[in-house]
């Protein structure tokens, strides 16, 4: 497996590589934003270590880059130990928040568990009125058109409405289930609804599902009528 690790101290990331090096990852170090977004485009590692106090981008908008394309697991290793800061790391993507000095035994586990979580399983599908979901390869088929490829975002987005077809689900819960608690608000959801729409619609317009609006309440799924 890959691992790429980012950080600006170049011991401690060397440190954390030799580490999962002994445990049999192949790992690339970045030492800042600019690099980890280039270096994670072109290795398309299986976890990514990552700290926040690196040369811009931070380490929470590398998360959010990374969030937006991928669902790749992310553990922030960082001395940034406030509740702002973990719940925003959290809200930012990341599966994990760690804080400096730490354990490497603890780091390993951690690894380890985000990894077991991120491993696809047999639910990966949610079919509805014809169109299938794909939450490992992020693709929507629809009835006799090419599938469609998603960002993780407006996975985690139709997920939510797929599984409960024809029920509204509150625009906070669709916020928290998307972005993480923190991570999002009003305007961002009606941003990915709208883009959402635009990729189910195509270019004749048809849209075999339609996300419903509830004003004041949040959206729905339903058929088109």
């Amino acid at each position: 497996m890959k691992a790429l690790v980012v950080d600006d101290d170049l011991i401690l990331a060397d440190g954390v590589g030799r580490l999962l090096k002994l445990s049999g990852f192949e790992v690339s170090l970045a030492h800042d934003g600019k690099t980890a977004l280039s270096t994670f485009a072109s290795l398309r590692p299986d976890i990514v270590i990552l700290d926040v106090q690196i040369p811009e981008p931070d380490g929470f908008a590398v998360c959010r880059a990374i969030r937006d394309q991928a669902n790749t697991p992310i553990i922030m290793l960082t001395v940034r130990d406030t509740d702002t800061d973990v719940v925003a790391g959290l809200g930012f993507g990341a599966d994990d928040y760690m804080t400096k000095p730490f354990s490497s035994v603890q780091l390993l586990a951690r690894v380890q568990a985000v990894l077991r979580r991120a491993a696809p399983t047999s639910s990966n599908h949610v079919a509805l009125n014809g169109c299938t979901l794909d939450t490992e390869r992020n693709t929507l088929t629809l009835p006799d058109r090419p599938s469609i490829q998603l960002t993780p975002l407006e996975v985690r987005m139709l997920e939510s409405l797929m599984t409960k077809p024809g029920q509204v689900v509150k625009t906070q819960a669709l916020i928290d289930l998307v972005y993480g608690p923190g991570g999002g608000d009003k305007a961002m959801l009606k941003q990915l609804v709208y883009r959402l729409r635009r990729k189910i619609e195509g270019d004749d317009g048809h849209a075999p599902l339609v996300i419903e609006a509830v004003p004041g309440v949040g959206y729905a799924l339903v058929a088109p009528a």
